[in-house]
């Protein structure tokens, strides 16, 4: 991993720099269905984030599943090839980047959480409806696949429920030795998950995962974070990650963004080091340009 003696800076929404750039990601397989049918274009988003000072880019396979892939037509063993895909282009836009400054980057998997994959807009509130095994079968595939695929982590993200924060982390410790894995919750207000739960409470579910390198907060509201990431510090005893999106909202049905929003702003991100969290970038509406202004200011 990346010494985070200063602030490891992540990457930005990949699907928001992927739409600035001229796709059109409006299937339910959103930025995965580029890895299919364009993955130069994967690459090329990568590494716009690394060159605006990103240290880790976060892989194009959110809502990437074997499930996903097969309504679309593909076999097993294609949508095992196109999640292990998403890392190799990552890592092809890492060399890239590491050959022009000599700085090394981090890969970091993507783990999307299951209501993303349903494309109903659910994983902003958790209510899917369905087991503890249900969703374990679900997540442990596509778990395996890219634990296996050459990353240098898996990134547990925009999870929205305790239910689904507990089974991701039995299921970490399925993996191979050596996985290592953050994760990320998102969040309806400074104390709530989406699914209403007390996030200090899913927090401490953390605390005893010796694979976590951090734990904190992504895809929820800028003025939400400090508090979070406090919460996620003392509640876990680990370094904490924040990833915030622009603060506007998702409607599911127009599959589009409303609502007021803002960029990154440099003053609240060094008030999230301040908390405690060692890994910071942006998520959904946060671009390249934000992602640099957040590295200039984080130095």
């Amino acid at each position: 991993m990346v010494d985070a003696v200063l602030p490891t800076i992540l990457d930005g929404g990949l699907a928001t720099e992927l739409e600035r750039r001229g796709h059109d990601l409006s299937d339910d397989l959103w930025s995965a269905r580029l890895l299919r049918d364009d993955p130069d274009e994967i690459i090329a988003t990568h590494l716009s984030f690394f060159r605006a000072g990103a240290d880790v880019a976060t892989t194009a396979s959110y809502q990437a599943s074997f499930d996903g892939f097969a309504r679309h037509g593909l076999s097993t063993s294609q949508a095992e090839q196109l999640m292990r895909s998403s890392v190799e282009l990552a890592r092809v836009a890492a060399s890239l980047a590491e050959a022009e400054d000599g700085v090394r980057r981090v890969v970091a998997a993507s783990v999307g959480p299951y209501g993303a994959v349903r494309a109903d807009g659910s994983e902003y509130s958790g209510d899917y409806g369905v087991s503890d095994a249900h969703l374990g079968d679900f997540h442990r595939s596509r778990m395996a696949v890219l634990a296996d695929a050459g990353a240098d982590l898996l990134a547990l993200e925009t999870v929205p429920s305790q239910q689904e924060a507990t089974v991701l982390l039995e299921l970490l410790e399925e993996m191979p030795a050596g996985t290592s894995a953050w994760l990320s919750l998102t969040c309806a207000d400074a104390r709530r998950t989406r699914r209403g739960e007390d996030v200090a409470a899913v927090f401490e579910l953390a605390a005893s995962s010796g694979r976590l390198v951090a734990v904190g907060v992504n895809c929820t509201a800028p003025q939400h974070v400090a508090a979070l990431v406090r919460t996620a510090v003392e509640a876990s005893g680990k370094p904490a990650i924040a990833y915030p999106n622009s603060g506007e909202g998702w409607d599911a049905e127009a599959r589009s963004w409303s609502g007021p929003g803002t960029v990154v702003d440099p003053a609240m991100a060094r008030e999230w080091v301040t908390a405690g969290a060692t890994y910071v970038g942006g998520c959904c509406r946060v671009g390249s340009a934000d992602i640099a202004g957040l590295a200039t200011a984080l130095g």
